[in-house]
């Protein structure tokens, strides 16, 4: 039995369970119904309990349960969603700390450009491989044990740092930085969702 508070692993659709189910795939409106149940089990756990373990192992989810098993279960979601939230963030975080060299030097690049949104992100200036990792398992946790708002506001005032270093370098991705500017936005539109109790 799941421990009380423990976000569960989603079930895996494979030949058996299907058989099981007749053959049929799960009903969609079913899926978008658990991925938001999900992700709203997995705030609430956060915020239900002040305990700092608790909040590290949220922090962690995806090192736990796996990238693949989170991108199931959210990834699918609206991007102006709860769950669609919480898949952006944990992606920023693992992309992070898949390469925080890279992340640090994209954040640096952006810094002269983006200041007001560097101030906002809170990141250690100047900004190093350990001070963006620390930074994104920092605003992931805000999301449990603090203001959720804050915490997707930071999300967005990094993403937007980044794109703006991606886009001003001379190897710089412009479509790549274009895309990390909509997952800004669509933070900062959650934070206003969610201060409106409108963030579902």
């Amino acid at each position: 039995m799941a421990e009380p508070g423990k976000p569960r692993r989603p079930l895996h659709f494979g030949p058996d369970a299907m058989e099981a189910h007749g053959g049929t795939l799960p009903d969609p409106a079913e899926t978008a119904a658990a991925a938001h149940a999900a992700a709203r089990t997995v705030v609430d756990a956060g915020r239900g309990d002040a305990a700092p373990a608790t909040t590290e192992r949220l922090v962690r989810l995806v090192e736990e349960v796996g990238i693949d098993t989170l991108a199931q279960l959210w990834a699918g979601r609206p991007a102006r969603s709860l769950p669609g939230a919480l898949w952006r963030v944990y992606v920023l975080r693992a992309w992070i700390h898949r390469n925080p060299e890279v992340a640090a030097y994209e954040y640096a690049s952006g810094l002269a450009v983006a200041q007001v949104s560097h101030v906002i992100a809170g990141v250690v200036d100047p900004p190093g491989a350990d001070e963006v990792r620390e930074l994104s398992d920092r605003i992931l946790g805000g999301l449990f044990d603090g203001d959720l708002a804050v915490a997707l506001e930071r999300a967005a005032a990094f993403c937007r740092v980044v794109a703006t270093g991606r886009a001003h370098l001379e190897e710089g991705d412009v479509e790549s930085a274009a895309a990390m500017v909509t997952t800004a936005e669509d933070l900062e539109a959650c934070a206003r969702l969610w201060r409106r109790d409108a963030l579902d």
